[in-house]
Parts: structure tokens; C-alpha cells; sequence
């Protein structure tokens, strides 16, 4: 938010320095140089002398006149040849000088002019100027007054841009302040302004777009929430069926039957667990954060694996992992699904590893797997979301798993990504901040 208002005065004090630029050439090119009628109002007295003493005089006393000039003035006025001269103008300036005309040079304090274009003073003097030096000119004081004009217009126009800004900073920033609590859980978080306020109509749609969808995930709750505690009573009450069937059931057939039925409620009950389980992540963002033991939490989500035949679980542990604040119960949550995916896809190794350096913990779990193609590793954290290869039930399972973990470390402040492993199959790192 800082950035735009700072860009905002960026391009206003730009803007107005392109303004005063835009003035001072377009002055010039319609009426003149402005520096050149301040430093002719400042040699007027010189000009003067000339224009209305020494060229009033009759051609044999004119050279008597520019003496007696000479004699009383500060200023040095001096007969030189044309060539001189030429060598010294160009432009606009050469150009006024050949037409007779008083021409100034404020950088050497001087002007010039031709001492006629005929002869008419005396024999010669159309080949010759008259130049005029130390005449007083000051035109760092003038243009220190233009500095002044410009910076008390820079003021006036600042100073209600500033107010005006300052009231759209307040605005905007409580906006901003309202997205991010929104976005971090606040669903009750709204914009509370006063009517006469610029933004006022920005944040009534806002305030609206977040009630819409604060009663969307709202329903989306309420009906996964309804719908997961429906389905587990007729759940239970298949259970109990399948149990009494198979007490009364002899048929090995049927008993084989019944085993698969057993499965699919099982996992029928899994869904509904891990469905109930992303429902109360979305409700309950708020982490009951305390101190626990980082080994001891990476050891419990080892013990409580289910067991896989053939299976190799490696731990390498930095020494000294020391302790963490946040929310266990998520955090082994989130591991021990790693933990289980790579167990699925695993061939014969997984890798759990931690390490803690560079104010941040990171919790790797790798397997020797197929591993996962560059393009689909975003996709995967997604609910419901699996690969192609994985649309069997036996091993697919429901999709939630990564999505879950995913948004468990999300709310630690921290980040879970996939990658390649050095076993050869697919590496999950979780990046959380120590601060």
C-alpha cells in the first residue's frame, strides 16, 4: 500500500516538473526567452544610454558621446571588428545581430550590436560592433524567484493531493486489513466506513462479496458436516448387519462375500473421517499453538504407520531438533499422510528426515517410488485430486490426504512442496518458519 502512494507522489513531482518545463518552452518559443527580458530589464540603464544618447547623436559627435559613456559608466563598451563577433553568435542570436539588434550574452555579462548597417556614424563603421562587457547581470537571483513560483504552485497542488491520498490510504489500508483476516479465517471481518468516504462504495461491495461468501462456505460446511454424521449412522447400523451375517453366514462363499463388503465400509468410513477432517480445518483455522518436542512428534507419526510388508522406514534426525510451537495434533496429522502416501507408492525405502537452520524447520519425507511428473506436482495438494496411475482404490486412496497436509502446514505459516527424491521416487518437503 506504501508503494502505490509513494509511486503516486513519484509521478505528481514528476508531473510537475514536466509542467514547468512545458512552460518555460512554451514561453520561449511564443514570446521569447524568459532569461533573455530578465537580463534586458536588468541592462536597460545600458541600453538606453545607447539607444536614446549615443545614436541620437549627429555623425560627427557620436564617437564624442560613446566617450563620455565610457568616462561614467562601470560598464566597458568597446569597437570591434564584425568578424569577432560573428565568430562568437548563432542561431537566433547571429541572425537579431545582423539585422542591427541589441543582442545579449548573459554568460559573458555583455551585449552587442552593430554600430550601424550603413556607414552613417563615420567611414567604416558598418564593419564594425559595439560591444558593451561587465554590464550588471544577476540572473541567479531571478531565477531563484522562479524556483520560489514553481514551489509554492509544487505546494498548493501537493498539499490537498496529500490530504485527499492520505484519506484513500486510511481507506485502502483498512480494505487491505479486512482481506487478509478475511482470507486468514475472519469470515466475520468487514469494512466499516462512513458514507462520505471516496472509497465507501468500494467497500459495501466488498463487505457484500464477503458476506456471499461467508454463507457459501457456510453451507458448503454445514452440508458436508450434515451429510458425514448421516452417513455414519447407516454405516454403523451396516456394520452391525455385516457382523450378525457373518455369525450366522457358513457359505465360505458368502464369508468371502462379506470380507469385501467389510472393505468397501471401511473405506466408505475413511472418507467420511477425512471429509469431517477438512470440514473442521476450514472451520476451525485457529491453531491451539504450545511447545512440544520435535523428535518425539516425528517418532509417534513413525510408531502409529500401519504396517507395510517389505517396507524399510529410515529416520535421519539432526541432533538437537530441540522444540516447536504449534498445533501437534495437525502436524503429525499432516506427516504421518506423507508418511502413509509414501508407504503406498514406495517400492522398498522411505525417508523421514529433519533438519532445523536458517529460521526454519524442514520435515522431509522421501520414498523410491515412481515419483510424480513435473506438470502434476502443484495439482496434487488438490482435494480429490490423482494421478492417472493411481485410480485404483487399493492404492489412490480418497485424494485428501495430500490436500489435508497441505493445508495443516498452510496454516503454520509454512510451505509443502514436491519434488524429485534421490531414492529415486517422490520427495515432500514442509518448510516451517521457527519465528
Amino acid at each position: 500500500m506504501n508503494r502505490l502512494f509513494f509511486r503516486f507522489f513519484i509521478l505528481v513531482m514528476l508531473s510537475i516538473s514536466a509542467a514547468a518545463f512545458i512552460v518555460y518552452f512554451s514561453i520561449n518559443r511564443l514570446f521569447g526567452d524568459p532569461l533573455d527580458s530578465i537580463a534586458r530589464r536588468q541592462a536597460a540603464a545600458q541600453i538606453f544610454l545607447l539607444e536614446q544618447y549615443i545614436d541620437q547623436a549627429p555623425t560627427d559627435q557620436w564617437l564624442d558621446r560613446l566617450n563620455k559613456v565610457r568616462e561614467v559608466s562601470g560598464v566597458r563598451f568597446e569597437l570591434v571588428p564584425l568578424g569577432e563577433v560573428r565568430k562568437q553568435l548563432s542561431g537566433v542570436d547571429a541572425a537579431g545581430f545582423e539585422r542591427g539588434d541589441v543582442v545579449l550574452d548573459i554568460g559573458r555579462k555583455a551585449f552587442y550590436r552593430r554600430v550601424d548597417l550603413y556607414g552613417e556614424r563615420y567611414i567604416g563603421s558598418n564593419e564594425e560592433a559595439l560591444v558593451a562587457q561587465d554590464l550588471p547581470l544577476d540572473i541567479g537571483f531571478a531565477l531563484s524567484m522562479e524556483a520560489v513560483r514553481y514551489l509554492i504552485v509544487a505546494l498548493v497542488l501537493l498539499i490537498p493531493i496529500a490530504v485527499w491520498s492520505r484519506a484513500h490510504w486510511q481507506g485502502l489500508q483498512q480494505l487491505s486489513d479486512v482481506a487478509d483476516r478475511f482470507g486468514g479465517g475472519d469470515l466475520a471481518a468487514r469494512a466499516h466506513m462512513q458514507r462520505r468516504d471516496s472509497i465507501y462504495p468500494l467497500a459495501e461491495r466488498i463487505n457484500h462479496m464477503a458476506d456471499r461468501i461467508a454463507r457459501l462456505l457456510d453451507s458448503q460446511r454445514n452440508l458436508l458436516h450434515s451429510v458425514g454424521h448421516e452417513i455414519r449412522t447407516p454405516i454403523a447400523r451396516l456394520e452391525f448387519a455385516l457382523e450378525l451375517l457373518r455369525d450366522a453366514a457358513e457359505n465360505p462363499a458368502l464369508d468371502k462375500r462379506i470380507n469385501a463388503m467389510e472393505g468397501d465400509l471401511r473405506e466408505l468410513k475413511e472418507l467420511v473421517t477425512e471429509l469431517l477432517g477438512m470440514t473442521r480445518l476450514d472451520a476451525e483455522p485457529h491453531l491451539q499453538r504450545q511447545p512440544f518436542d520435535l523428535s518425539s512428534a516425528l517418532a509417534h507419526c513413525r510408531d502409529t504407520l500401519p504396517p507395510a510388508e517389505g517396507m524399510v522406514l529410515e529416520m535421519e534426525l539432526q541432533p538437537g531438533l530441540g522444540q516447536y510451537s504449534g498445533d501437534r495434533r495437525l502436524l503429525e496429522r499432516a506427516i504421518g499422510n506423507l508418511l502413509r502416501n509414501a508407504l503406498k507408492y514406495g517400492t522398498r525405502t522411505v525417508r523421514l528426515s529433519a533438519l532445523r537452520g536458517m529460521g526454519a524447520l524442514q520435515v522431509v519425507v522421501e520414498d523410491d517410488g515412481p515419483g510424480i511428473p513435473e506438470h502434476e506436482r502443484e495439482r496434487i495438494f488438490e482435494p480429490f485430486y490423482r494421478l492417472d496411475r493411481s485410480r485404483d482404490r487399493n492404492t489412490g486412496g480418497f485424494g485428501l490426504g495430500l490436500s489435508i497436509a497441505s493445508k495443516a502446514v498452510g496454516l503454520h505459516g509454512g510451505t509443502l512442496e514436491a519434488g524429485s527424491s534421490s531414492l529415486g521416487g517422490a520427495r515432500f518437503t514442509i518448510t516451517l518458519p521457527l519465528a
